[in-house]
């Protein structure tokens, strides 16, 4: 078997530490894309989510536009929300 010579092993140790570098930072890299995926989908989600909800609150909104544009509803919304009178009418008001 041949002896390898100095220069040799310096190639081969140089040759070594940047595969190592190489996989370090591939990895790194590697992981960092991996993260940032894992984020984004998170995101996504939560967007998701959010556009659910505003979606049935949407949904109640119109409700209650139909809901006001009946004059009897409305009338009842007016006496129980600000305390609107009818006439010949008075209104207490209690603590609970």
């Amino acid at each position: 078997m041949k002896k390898l010579g100095i220069k040799t092993k310096f190639r081969v140790t140089i040759l070594f530490l940047g595969l190592i570098i190489s996989s370090v930072v591939f990895i790194s890299s590697a992981f960092s894309y991996v993260t940032q995926i894992y984020k984004t989908k998170n995101e996504i989600n939560d967007l998701k989510e959010e556009y659910n909800n505003k979606l049935s609150e949407e949904e109640d909104l119109k409700a209650q536009i139909n809901k006001l544009q009946d004059p009897e509803y409305m009338a009842k919304y007016a006496r129980e929300k600000y305390l609107y009178s009818g006439k010949d009418e008075i209104i207490l008001k209690m603590d609970d």
